[in-house]
Parts: C-alpha cells; structure tokens; sequence
C-alpha cells in the first residue's frame, strides 16, 4: 500500500460513516487489503489497478464513493472513525513487522 497520508484517513473515516459500525473493522481492513493489492499492481504493471485505482487508501475509497464530507472533531462518530482507521493501519504494521 502507498504511506498513508491524512486524506487517506479522512476518506477512510467519512466512508465508515456511511456502515454500520459493527462493520467497520472488517471494512477497513478490507479497504486496506486492496489497497495493497492494488499497490502491488500498479508496481508490477505501471499501470492502475482497472478496480482498484493507484494504491493509497483514498483511491480504494473513491472506488466506493465519490463524495465524503469532512466532519468536524466535536462529531464523536466522526473521532471514532478516525481512531478506527488509525488503529486498524498500526496494527497491521505491528503484525508485518512482528513477522520479520
């Protein structure tokens, strides 16, 4: 997966907002499998991934949906999707470096 940036978090959190929160887990690390998956792509081919776009986390999303508004940190749904993304993208990097 392309390094994370704040709009890749930002997406990712506005997109959680649209599921149900006992989903958002298992969305996120689905939103990260690909992600990665379609970074592997674009590194192999040179080309984007036809599903899947460049890589980053931001792209996966614009996959799903095209228009995300940024909500303000007093939206206590709004923080938590953001720590949901956060948490889930530290502790994917933890468990691959826990394996080297």
């Amino acid at each position: 997966m392309r390094g994370l940036t704040h709009g890749d978090v930002v997406a990712a959190a506005s997109l959680l907002r649209t599921t149900p929160r006992e989903t958002w887990d298992a969305t996120v690390d689905r939103l990260l499998d690909q992600a990665h998956a379609a970074d592997v792509y674009r590194k192999r081919l040179g080309r984007l991934h036809p599903r899947w776009g460049n890589g980053s986390l931001m792209s996966m999303v614009l996959c799903e949906s095209s228009v995300w508004p940024e909500s303000r940190f007093s939206d206590s749904d709004y923080v938590e999707a953001l720590a949901a993304v956060l948490l889930a993208f530290v502790h994917r990097r933890r468990r691959r470096h826990d394996k080297l």
